[in-house]
């Protein structure tokens, strides 16, 4: 890379972890930069997987006070989230480059969708909860099994993976929003983990794009879940939207 590459690395990296500790969707922003550095879109996958995962700890720890008394859920839910993440993780090494190739535009398609009706999604959560059906402590076995689902994505490709976290734990848990993000940074800090720990052994990456991205999404982290709160959301939202077309142009016409 050349040093205005690095920055350029370093920067998104700072940038996905600042997002992914309020909103997810990080990988949205490190993903274009990486392609536009020379990896191939494997590459830039596995290596934003384990760059990004001091980043998913950094944005857990700066959510600590929010994660009081939801010991048991974060424990139960976690085995679920490394369940899917090692099978997410395996599929993307299984199958093959071109079945990858066709399939990330896809699933950033769908991630930009999913950012952008996530207005419309917390509207029926909050629907849902107004209309004083009875919601399990737990989230019970529905909600096990969709973040277990939910995981494999993120194991495979991780965009958006907190917002689907969000949505499945807003329809079937009664607490507040900040509540659930803190879940959510606990889940996609073990998911990129164990993500992260079978690519080591077992895959390519770059080791200058994993430094640069682990170091930026760490201060991403901390600056995230410190100013957080104060972010318009619809800003965030339209940042993540226009990285994540970059992105999905560059993957359509290589």
């Amino acid at each position: 890379m050349t040093p205005l590459e690095m920055l350029g690395v370093f920067g998104a990296g700072v940038g996905a972890g600042a997002l992914n500790a309020v909103v997810g969707s990080g990988t949205l922003v490190t993903f274009p930069v990486l392609l536009a550095a020379g990896l191939s879109p494997l590459t830039a996958t596995v290596s934003n997987a384990l760059g990004l995962v001091p980043g998913a700890v950094s944005g857990a720890v700066g959510y600590r006070r929010e994660l009081a008394g939801q010991g048991r859920r974060v424990r139960k839910l976690a085995v679920g989230s490394a369940l899917g993440g090692i099978t997410g993780a395996v599929l993307l090494l299984a199958l093959p480059a071109e079945a990858f190739e066709t399939i990330v535009p896809c699933l950033v398609g769908l991630a930009l969708v999913l950012v952008a009706l996530q207005p419309l999604i917390s509207r029926k959560v909050r629907e849902r909860r107004s209309a004083d059906r009875p919601v399990q402590r737990d989230g019970g076995r529905t909600l096990f099994a969709g973040l277990t689902l939910a995981s494999v994505y993120g194991g495979y490709f991780a965009a958006a993976q907190g917002i689907i976290y969000i949505s499945l734990m807003g329809l079937l848990l009664d607490e507040p929003l900040q509540r659930l993000n803190a879940v959510k940074n606990v889940l996609v800090a073990v998911v990129n983990t164990v993500a992260a720990v079978f690519f080591l052994f077992v895959a390519d990456f770059d080791w200058t794009a994993v430094a640069l991205i682990a170091g930026g999404s760490t201060l991403g982290g901390q600056l995230g879940a410190a100013t957080g709160r104060r972010f318009p959301p619809a800003l965030l939202r339209a940042l993540v939207v226009a990285v994540g077309t970059i992105a999905l142009l560059q993957l359509v016409l290589r």
